[in-house]
């Protein structure tokens, strides 16, 4: 029996340290891409904003000490279901009407910082970046997607409940550029629409050189294009989407944390939430530029 006890507290602190291992080495991931951000970004914060390493440093507590995830933390799978109400968790702060165009939007902390420093440093550069969607839960979700499933918003012109009765082919087409509750990076609080939602928006003038300003310089500031041009390196999942803006130091644990703990039960509740297998769904959440992984 003794030996039966000492086997089994030997196989638990195994496991107790392969954990602690796994969770050592995320974490130290995080840290060196923090501080890989970091020191790209200090090239910019000097010219943009003038500011010396001492005030590099204090601006950036949210990057030396990066986000992490417990598994054993319940808050973590409903963020990332968005079944939150942001307004009541510290991680969440409201984004001053300074930095969007509309009020009661909400962003993580660390994001908002990030994109604030990014907005500043665009400025500086004749470009002007605003917020025009951030954080949106669950019910918000359901609300995009079930206008579109039940034909109130129409879809390219088309009442989508008449012209596409075949339940996956319909989800399919709605999922071009909307995502199922439950999978949106919206729900995280990592993720910003740009400017504008109109794809022709971003080819010429203003809107070009916003576009041009953002894919040669939001990397320095975290900022990641997820759903960039499908082709040989992103092959599935949405559409492109130039505005679409991902905080890469948080938004990659989450990517990885979903695809690890999440499953068909998690995607209820909405409807046409049957119409896909989760393999299909999950194509969607990990169908982005591998450059933002």
């Amino acid at each position: 029996m003794r030996v039966q006890v000492n086997l089994f507290l030997a196989t638990e602190t195994q496991k107790a340290q392969k954990k602690g291992s796994i969770y050592f080495c995320e974490s130290l991931c995080v840290f060196c891409v923090s501080v890989a951000i970091l020191c790209q970004v200090k090239n910019y914060l000097f010219r943009c904003l003038n500011m010396n390493a001492g005030s590099l440093f204090s601006f950036f507590p949210f990057l030396l000490f990066p986000f992490s995830i417990s598994a054993q933390n319940a808050d973590t799978t409903k963020f990332v279901l968005g079944k939150v109400e942001y307004s009541q968790h510290s991680e969440f702060v409201k984004i001053p009407e300074a930095y969007a165009n509309k009020a009661g939007m909400y962003l993580r902390k660390e994001v908002l910082d990030a994109f604030i420093l990014m907005q500043k440093c665009a400025k500086s550069e004749g470009v002007s970046l605003t917020i025009i969607s951030a954080c949106r839960n669950f019910n918000h979700q359901k609300s995009i997607w079930e206008s579109k499933w039940n034909g109130a918003r129409k879809v390219g012109g088309k009442d989508l409940s008449q012209a596409i009765p075949n339940a996956a082919d319909r989800a399919k087409e709605i999922l071009k550029y909307s995502s199922m509750p439950g999978t949106s990076r919206h729900h995280w609080g990592t993720d910003i629409d740009i400017n504008s939602l109109n794809p022709t928006y971003f080819e010429s003038g203003k809107g070009k050189k916003e576009y041009d300003w953002l894919r040669d310089n939001a990397a320095e500031f975290g900022f990641c294009q997820v759903y960039s041009e499908k082709g040989n390196e992103r092959k599935y999942g949405y559409e492109e989407e130039k505005w679409h803006w991902s905080y890469i130091p948080i938004a990659s644990k989450l990517t990885r944390y979903f695809k690890k703990n999440m499953g068909q039960k998690d995607i209820s509740g909405f409807d046409g939430s049957d119409a896909l297998p989760f393999s299909e769904v999950l194509k969607y959440v990990e169908g982005i530029a591998p450059y933002c992984r």
